[in-house]
């Protein structure tokens, strides 16, 4: 069976969220967005507990299932603070438990190591090595994934506080780790230039970092499985080992918030190329600016670029519907026009994925949707729209120009 999974969410207890997510809205719009599996964010929080226990039923495959059977993942994302290498780091880590007893047991751990009430996304002094022993040390199966792996701030290889490799940061304990997630200004081809995803010794999957429930947020990143039946096992088998894995779903690098390196207050940025010029500094402030993803890659690459891995999965530039709506009519992203087009589209075509990966032309065409956006849709599946770049906490923007395809 085909599994679209966005396995990193938050509650509405997380800072910087939807006050409006519940378990119920996950759901509907997950299903609207063409998702079959999410994770339940921030399980450690005691008032988000309480709704997951009431709402979901767990079954004997580690699955929690809504009363009809949308299926999520134990999974939490946690903040760890610390000092090694005589430098400050702060790294985002997804962890996964693959049932209720050891999610208590996670829960326990992570109660002894500071509060879990104040934030979903809660922050611990200890280190990422540290980590990874205590939670194998419950159970092997407890999986554990850098999030957001290129972003300045909190991303394992980011420019302000994180390493150089895999190894740097998780020490004796790197060969516990699988995987590491993208993130929205990195993607796959960016990564497979690092060593230890080169060397096929971790693979690259792709969630949301959603912290809403909005289909523009949800799923605009996702990992695709081919499994035989849905159960934790097989999910973690696939991104352990590959098998089951079949492809990711990127949002473009450029239209992440963190690709270029600029300054947002100085409403500057500019390309890897030009930093080098301007030696690091912004020329409006004076000051160092905030180095983006597309710089530090080329910081830690081993491999040139167009390298490619042996067990390397294949994966999609999407940007989400909503966004070619918004661009395509000039409107607001939530406006009443965008969400009467959106939902036309959903009615016809069943969900936002299949409207945006499979439905053809003629389909559309045939239905009498804009010639325009069609054409928009199109160009956004094999990877032809233009974006420029997002830097500094800005999101890029699209550019409608012919762009050539990199995947």
């Amino acid at each position: 069976m085909e599994v679209i999974a966005d396995l990193q969410i938050h509650s509405r207890y997380a800072r910087a969220t939807s006050k409006d997510i519940t378990i119920d809205n996950l759901e509907k719009w997950g299903k609207i967005k063409g998702l079959n599996l999410m994770g339940t964010g921030d399980f450690q929080h005691p008032l988000w507990r309480k709704e997951i226990d009431e709402k979901l039923q767990e079954d004997d495959k580690g699955i929690l299932r809504t009363k009809s059977g949308f299926a999520f993942l134990w999974q939490t994302e946690i903040s760890l603070m610390f000092s090694q290498g005589g430098k400050g780091r702060a790294i985002h880590l997804l962890i996964f438990a693959p049932n209720k007893n050891i999610a208590d047991k996670i829960t326990k751990y992570l109660g002894s190591k500071g509060r879990l009430d104040y934030d979903g996304r809660p922050i611990f002094g200890i280190s990422c090595e540290q980590l990874v022993k205590d939670l194998k040390n419950i159970d092997d199966k407890i999986e554990i994934i850098p999030a957001h792996c290129m972003t300045p701030w909190f991303g394992l290889f980011g420019s302000k506080k994180g390493f150089d490799s895999l190894k740097e940061c998780f020490l004796d304990q790197s060969d516990k780790i699988y995987a590491i997630e993208s993130g929205m200004s990195a993607d796959p081809a960016m990564l497979w230039r690092f060593e230890e995803v080169a060397d096929g010794k971790v693979n690259v999957v792709s969630f949301s970092d959603a912290h809403s429930f909005w289909p523009w947020r949800i799923g605009r990143e996702a990992t695709i499985f081919e499994v035989p039946e849905l159960s934790y096992d097989n999910i973690i088998k696939a991104i352990r080992t590959g098998e089951g894995f079949k492809a990711t779903i990127e949002t473009p690098p450029a239209y992440g918030k963190y690709h270029y390196d600029g300054h947002r207050n100085c409403n500057f940025s500019c390309s890897p190329e030009e930093t080098r010029k301007l030696n690091g500094i912004c020329p409006i402030c004076k000051k160092p600016m905030i180095i983006g993803v597309d710089y530090r890659v080329e910081e830690i690459a081993k491999m040139e670029k167009g390298f490619k891995p042996k067990n390397a999965k294949p994966f999609y530039w999407l940007i989400p519907l909503h966004e070619l709506i918004s661009f395509r009519f000039d409107i607001g992203l939530s406006s009443k026009k965008a969400w009467a087009v959106y939902n036309s589209l959903i009615e016809n075509f069943g969900n936002e994925l299949d409207v945006l990966l499979k439905v053809s032309k003629e389909e559309m065409l045939v239905k009498k949707f804009d010639d325009g956006l069609v054409d928009i849709i199109l160009k956004n599946r094999e990877g032809k729209l233009k974006v420029k770049p997002g830097y500094d906490g800005t999101y890029g923007e699209i550019v409608m120009e012919e762009q050539k395809k990199l995947f």
